[in-house]
């Protein structure tokens, strides 16, 4: 071999060969460091199976012999006892015999899926305590020969089917028929005109209000083949929902082009003549501002961008009196429509059903949001579609579904109070629905959610709590998502941590353990404020929904209040508005938050949250318990219980079965929550950088994994104040016996140690 002479080497090839050594030596450290994270991974695995157990939920039979089904708080009919109608005070539901009701409610789809199906649904559903479904359909024809008008007669069918199967066993419905975002333009359809959505359209193009008030007719006015009734006669049926998320003063008014917003443009003009006389005493009030959209010789008024009506502007600013102009028209217009829809299902096809307008949000929850609620109130129920979804997803398919490679981040609300949905500023004397809800994953901090929704709806008095969503008739194992693409579903409900926490949180809810707190603040608002779109004094959480926001999260750090938002999870917030001026009254929050401590109290006295430390409990005579980060927090003392844990993370209640306090009843539910993955599934930490630029540090899908769901083995330990009870039960998934806990007792209390296989537990 002969001896290379190092003398010949020039530069570049030294720096070749220096370049293609490092090379080789990342590639080989990099084999390494992923042949050592797949060890670390497959150790990881084994450790999990170890600390899970699965849940292999069979088929609900609906067994006789079943302790724990809540059948019985539903009517043996729903309406029974005739329609759903306000409360003295017009702030709640009460039933045809004037007895007050609460929802527990959710989003069913199995109405697709034939009414056998649907049966079977509704029964899985009233024994674990719901009874309130909606249906989120479309009305509008889906072949592509009909015309505009006419109606999706399968759809109705489905719906029919859908009122006489829930109906049986005790569950209402809200019915929502009209989605302008999944509405697709026909070729044969003369509207949309030039625009290429639906969106906005239906509060003022009078051949789409002539489209959808048949709609109408033909959904409601039809005799039901398998009740015997009408929709509009069926008191089965408590609200109707006019439309689902869209309006006037969200992002989607932009998308209005051509012929479509010509229309509009004129309405504005003659909105303007009837308000000043002409439009060029409209134009010398705007202080002759003008924008290139205008032509008033043909009374064409334009509008400016959405995104406009969101800045500050100077109190000198020309454009301020004319964007005045522009909101209270908008507003106006979508109040219009909701007062004439009213009247045309009233007057014209005796619809008895109480009337939700909407549910969506604007463009700016500051400085618009109050200007939709007001629209509503041409109805009677107030209705918001809000989500937790723990911080960001992203990933091509995060829309609707989550597949390897998608980034997330996991962050529990119990550290992010400013996110919770029910963050709702409530219109004074109208009930409050939220018509779509979920704790969305791929967050995995899913146990505390119906925990939360339970104390917090009772606490504030908000009516109906509609979880989103329900594609299967009973419980649903980790499976592609819409069933074709290999992935796990995102907007699923029927899950262990999810739909397996209602049965004790919808039992105390229902049932009225959890006091309504009085108002904490009582906000006037005069419209001539909200058309100048000022701030209020207090407003709610941004929400975020990856289908339709412009911005990449939930982001609540910057919004503009003069009293604390944490105020929302002290007692009801309400507002009223009204044509002259008063007082608004907010109570001295300084009792109830330490922002120091990060610790929020209730009014009542009965709810905790700690937020530091991530945690929050429920403490009354019939219900308590605790959620959150428990192993930190050592024993929980409550008042007739005492929760240990060695669980990082977990959801306990602790509820009377029989209506009397925990210290003397003779039977009492316990019900645990932790964490559930599909069997396989792996993250990972990474740090990537979001749409907007920013960096965020959490965790990678490598493997979504399969069926069956594995949870967290729980450990804790329970004492409770009552030595009535002698026996403890431990329960499947679907509340059949299926053995026995050892229970310590003295003479003051009994104590237990709760079985790490399991959800419920029934003491007596």
């Amino acid at each position: 071999m002969t001896k290379p002479n190092l003398n010949n080497l020039t530069f570049p090839l030294v720096l070749s060969l220096l370049l293609s050594f490092i090379t080789m030596s990342c590639a080989l450290k990099n084999q390494a460091s992923s042949q050592e994270d797949i060890i670390t991974q497959a150790a990881a695995n084994n450790n999990r199976e170890k600390e899970t157990w699965p849940f292999e939920a069979g088929r609900d039979n609906y067994d006789k012999n079943a302790l724990l089904d809540l059948r019985y708080l539903n009517e043996k009919i729903a309406g029974e006892s005739g329609f759903i109608r306000l409360s003295s005070d017009e702030k709640d539901f009460v039933k045809g015999d004037g007895k007050s009701i609460r929802f527990w409610a959710v989003n069913s789809d199995v109405w697709r899926k034939g009414y056998d199906a649907l049966q079977d649904n509704a029964k899985f559903l009233a024994k674990r305590g719901v009874n309130m479904v909606r249906w989120h359909g479309q009305s509008v024809g889906k072949n592509k020969n009909l015309p505009l008008q006419e109606i999706d007669k399968n759809a109705r069918q489905q719906l029919w089917e859908y009122v006489a199967a829930m109906k049986k066993e005790g569950i209402y419905l809200t019915i929502s028929p009209y989605y302008p975002n999944a509405l697709k333009p026909q070729k044969n359809w003369t509207i949309p005109r030039d625009s290429k959505t639906f969106h906005a359209l239906l509060f003022f193009d009078p051949e789409l209000q002539k489209a959808y008030k048949n709609w109408l007719k033909n959904l409601l006015e039809p005799v039901n083949p398998y009740t015997g009734i009408a929709l509009k006669d069926d008191p089965a049926i408590a609200i109707i929902q006019l439309q689902n998320e869209d309006s006037l003063l969200f992002w989607t008014f932009d998308q209005l082009k051509g012929r479509d917003l010509e229309i509009l443009k004129h309405q504005f003009s003659d909105w303007l003549i009837k308000k000043y006389g002409s439009l060029e005493k409209a134009s010398e009030a705007w202080g002759g501002v003008s924008i290139k959209e205008d032509n008033f010789d043909k009374k064409l008024v334009g509008f400016y961008k959405l995104w406009e009506l969101t800045k500050e502007q100077k109190f000198w600013s020309r454009k301020t009196k004319r964007m005045d102009d522009q909101t209270e028209f908008l507003t106006e217009k979508m109040y219009d429509f909701n007062t004439e829809i009213k009247r045309f299902l009233r007057e014209e096809i005796g619809a008895k059903q109480l009337i939700n307008a909407g549910n969506w949000k604007t463009a700016d929850p500051v400085k618009l949001n109050d200007l939709e609620r007001y629209s509503y109130t041409a109805t009677e129920v107030i209705g918001v579609n809000r989500y937790y979804n723990g911080g960001e997803h992203q990933g091509k398919f995060s829309g609707w579904a989550i597949v390897n490679g998608d980034k997330f981040t996991n962050r529990s609300v119990l550290f992010d109070p400013y996110s919770f949905p029910l963050n709702l500023k409530q219109v004074a004397n109208h009930p409050m629905i939220i018509s779509e809800s979920s704790w969305v994953p791929p967050l995995g901090y899913q146990s505390e959610g119906p925990f939360l929704v339970s104390i917090f709806q009772s606490l504030t008095g908000v009516d109906g709590f509609y979880w989103f969503s329900m594609k299967e008739p009973q419980w649903r194992q980790p499976s592609s998502a819409n069933g074709y693409k290999p992935s796990l579903g995102k907007w699923v409900i029927n899950t262990p941590e999810l739909l397996g926490n209602f049965p004790a949180a919808a039992l105390m809810y229902r049932q009225g353990y959890i006091k309504q707190g009085k108002p904490v603040i009582q906000e006037k608002r005069e419209l001539k404020d909200l058309w100048q779109r000022k701030a209020p004094l207090i407003s709610e959480t941004k929400s975020f929904d990856p289908n339709r926001d412009q911005e990449t999260a939930n982001s609540n750090n910057n919004l503009s209040n003069r009293i604390n938002p944490l105020a929302f999870l002290v007692g009801p917030v309400e507002v009223t508005y009204q044509d002259k001026s008063s007082q608004s009254q907010a109570l001295n929050l300084n009792e109830y938050i330490d922002e120091k401590a990060k610790i929020i109290r209730s009014i009542t006295g009965e709810i905790t949250w700690n937020y530091q430390q991530g945690f929050c409990t429920i403490n009354t005579p019939k219900a308590q318990g605790v959620t959150g980060f428990l192993k930190n927090l050592g024993t929980v003392k409550l008042g007739d219980t005492t929760i240990t844990s060695n669980n990082e993370y977990g959801t306990i209640l602790v509820v009377s079965m029989d209506n009397k306090p925990l210290n003397q009843s003779q039977q009492i539910l316990v019900q645990m929550g932790t964490i559930a993955r599909p069997t396989g599934w792996q993250q990972k930490e990474v740090t990537w950088q979001d749409k907007k630029g920013n960096l965020q540090q959490e965790f990678e899908v490598i493997n979504y994994g399969k069926a069956p769901w594995r949870l967290i083995k729980n450990d804790v330990t329970l004492t409770i104040n009552n030595p009535k009870l002698t026996q403890g039960t431990i329960l499947d998934a679907n509340g059949v016996a299926q053995g026995k806990v050892k229970l310590k007792s003295d003479n003051k209390q009994i104590s237990l140690q709760f079985p790490p296989n399991a959800k419920y537990l029934i003491l007596d």
